[in-house]
């Protein structure tokens, strides 16, 4: 039987599964489908790795899930509730997609999470930090804006004219309120007319200490306490 490719073949799916066998039928399971898969054994080692990268989606067992403890946990519902999931349980080689109870529906197979779910998905990295809604004015190249949220890791500026930047270029960008320029790097750009706020979402290339102090003084919180994660 012919398997479907997907439409994006550009994402990469987190695997997780505490289980051996498990990590590898699911793994397997990926392989019809031309999409690079990178196999964890923790949810904790699946964070680390897309605080650095960017991943389409999460594939995960389902009795990992229901065995995650403590900061396992958390960190399992913050990826879920971040990037698109599929819980599964792995008999042999076959997959049977599980919802877990209060959980939102997911798919019901792994052809549709792929092919529809995660391709229509932007592959991106977990953000480090809590954003906090804060406006902030901004000039780059002489050209006004604003932030309409600033957290520990970077800021999104509100922009009617995204397209003109992409992802990686780097720019600097003026703090009026703080008499600072900070140098970032565009890491998304949403287009205008979608719906959600036009504009570029950008990460600090570096932070001085007396740039920390001044986002300290909106942010008013410890940069090291500040880890966007979902209490389960």
């Amino acid at each position: 039987m012919h398997t479907p490719k997907t439409n994006h073949p550009e994402f990469t799916i987190l695997v997780v599964a505490y289980n051996e066998s498990s990590r590898k039928s699911l793994a397997a399971s990926l392989l019809p489908y031309d999409v690079p898969a990178t196999v964890c054994s923790t949810f904790c080692e699946a964070e680390d790795l897309a605080l650095k990268g960017q991943y389409g989606g999460i594939l995960v067992d389902l009795a990992t899930m229901i065995k995650a403890k403590a900061e396992e946990k958390i960190v399992a519902y913050t990826l879920a509730g971040f990037y698109p999931t599929l819980r599964v349980k792995t008999m042999g080689a076959m997959l049977i997609p599980m919802s877990m109870a209060g959980e939102a529906k997911q798919d019901k197979s792994l052809n549709d999470f792929l092919t529809k779910t995660c391709a229509q998905f932007t592959p991106r990295r977990l953000r480090a930090y809590k954003r906090k809604d804060v406006s902030l004015s901004t000039t780059i190249n002489m050209e006004r804006g604003f932030t309409l949220n600033v957290s520990w890791s970077g800021m999104f500026i509100a922009d009617m004219y995204p397209e003109k930047y992409s992802v990686g270029d780097e720019l600097t960008v003026t703090l009026p309120e703080f008499e600072k320029h900070i140098e970032v790097v565009v890491a998304r750009t949403q287009s205008w007319g979608q719906r959600r706020p036009a504009g570029i979402g950008v990460k600090y290339k570096f932070l001085s200490q007396d740039m920390e102090c001044s986002l300290f003084s909106v942010l008013r919180s410890d940069k090291n306490k500040e880890r966007d994660r979902i209490i389960a």
